[in-house]
């Protein structure tokens, strides 16, 4: 933006000897307008908007795939566009939400230590077959050969990729350790029945953390450690969620939780107890426990949806790729490790399952892809003349709100009446919606403002307006 308006600035120099480039800088020096150059108008976002039910069902196949709430928003809203099966085109909003949900992951793994870093998609299959997951998880492998027969999967997670990685780093210390390693990336899983939008598909997102650390004790502390920061990553949503004892699965190990939401379009099964913090996942128990087994109290049972995963894993995968260091004795020992998964577009579509109405999306206010829509009257109708206060008004947001640049949208399309706008900005579910009606041309000019999360309308002028919006929070 800087090189941008220096160039503004040399060119309306220039236009004072040039005639010729006198009358065409106006339209070139359009972002000099104080906040004008930085309004982002809806009329030219892509996307796809108010696709019909019939439309939604071609793209999905049958009637029963769109039994999940937030896949059919998703879908009618234009949020995703199915590319094939399990796998979708994640359109402006969606990416705006993610980077977000992104950004906030970033902060709680790198406040314990985390390092951010990016393995291959194209994983070789001899590290696969190292572990024995080769053949365990053969099915779940998307798998390819290159043109010298070399085979590889595309990886639906990275624990041989990485205990590699660090093995192959010799004279390791103890000083250095623990090694909290973390990326966010796509990843790919054969699955037999995709479905449920991005809730179970074949090509995700993820962030998953791997750890090393010199000792067993050192282990459980690094795990807990993440197990808090998935704590306060959900908090920080507000969204209700449950810690459960969980299998370990494929991944192995000796200890696992899954992080759940809990909503009845869960595809695992649950028990609480209402006594204490036991919660598990039904397959750690057995079946005819319906006693707690930490205080015998009844058990609960409720349904979830899995958005994060942990494990211990001990020397499960060290020992197998040799990943040392060099101990307080100076004697080579092997790493105990965890890994840690958070489903990234799975809180994004679980989120939107547990808080949005049947036809109306609602965020968690910190992911919304835009804090703020404002509707300025129809072209032609009597409240016409508001339509330069709101444009006044969302440039004096941009300037005296920071916090919410890029934040602000601006629904130009006047052709339409305010309901019909106001009716659309419901459903993508703005925090804030803001209307230029009638009371906008009062002396002073009050807007209409509707805080889509609490359910409350109130009249403000623009100090109000300005008051309310300062104390908005960004990621």
């Amino acid at each position: 933006m800087e090189g941008l308006l220096a160039r503004c600035r040399v060119l309306s120099r220039l236009a004072t000897h040039s005639p010729q480039l006198s009358r065409s800088f106006p339209q070139r020096c359009q972002h000099c307008a104080p906040g004008r150059g930085q309004r982002l108008v809806l009329s030219r976002m892509f996307q796809p908007q108010n696709l019909r039910e019939d439309q939604v069902l071609s793209l999905e196949g049958k009637l029963g795939n769109l039994i999940c709430k937030s896949q059919r928003l998703m879908l009618q809203v234009g949020l995703i566009l199915p590319a094939s099966p399990g796998c979708y085109h994640l359109l402006p909003y969606t990416v705006r939400a993610m980077e977000k949900l992104v950004r906030m992951i970033d902060q709680e793994m790198q406040a314990i230590g985390g390092q951010k870093i990016n393995m291959p998609s194209l994983s070789p299959a001899e590290l696969w077959q190292a572990t024995s997951r080769w053949q365990v998880m053969y099915k779940e492998l998307l798998r390819l050969r290159d043109r010298h027969g070399k085979e590889y999967c595309l990886g639906p997670t990275h624990e041989e990729a990485v205990t590699a990685l660090v093995a192959s780093q010799k004279n390791l210390s103890y000083k250095q350790l623990p090694f909290l390693l973390y990326q966010v990336t796509r990843k790919f899983r054969d699955e037999p029945r995709p479905r449920f939008g991005l809730l179970r598909g074949r090509e995700f997102y993820m962030k998953d953390m791997y750890t090393f650390d010199s000792s067993p004790e050192a282990a459980r502390q690094t795990y807990s450690l993440v197990c808090d920061a998935y704590c306060s990553l959900f908090n920080r949503l507000g969204l209700r969620f449950i810690k459960a004892q969980a299998d370990v699965g494929s991944i192995g190990g000796t200890m696992s939780h899954e992080f759940q939401l809990p909503v009845d379009v869960g595809e695992d099964r649950l028990v609480t107890c209402p006594s204490c913090s036991f919660s598990a996942n039904v397959e750690t128990l057995d079946s005819l426990q319906t006693n707690c087994p930490a205080c015998q109290g009844p058990l609960t049972k409720t349904k979830g949806i899995e958005v994060g995963h942990t494990f211990y894993l001990g020397t499960k995968y060290s020992s197998i790729f040799n990943a040392q260091f060099a101990n307080t004795h100076g004697e080579l020992s092997l790493a105990e490790m965890g890994c840690y998964g958070l489903g990234v577009t799975r809180i994004l579509a679980a989120a939107i399952e547990v808080l949005s109405t049947e036809d109306c999306i609602r965020w968690p206010s910190l992911l919304a892809p835009f804090q703020v829509c404002l509707i300025p009257p129809k072209k032609g109708s009597k409240e016409a003349a508001a339509t330069e206060l709101m444009e006044h008004l969302h440039d004096h947001i941009v300037e005296g709100v920071p916090q919410l640049q890029g934040e602000v949208l601006l629904d130009d399309r006047t052709h339409l009446t305010i309901g019909n706008r106001l009716k659309d900005a419901n459903r993508f579910g703005y925090p804030f919606v803001i209307i230029a009606g009638k009371r906008a041309l009062e002396d002073p000019a009050h807007f209409e403002v509707w805080c889509q999360n609490t359910g409350e309308v109130v009249l403000l002028s623009k100090e109000g307006v300005m008051e309310l919006l300062a104390q908005v929070q960004v990621v």
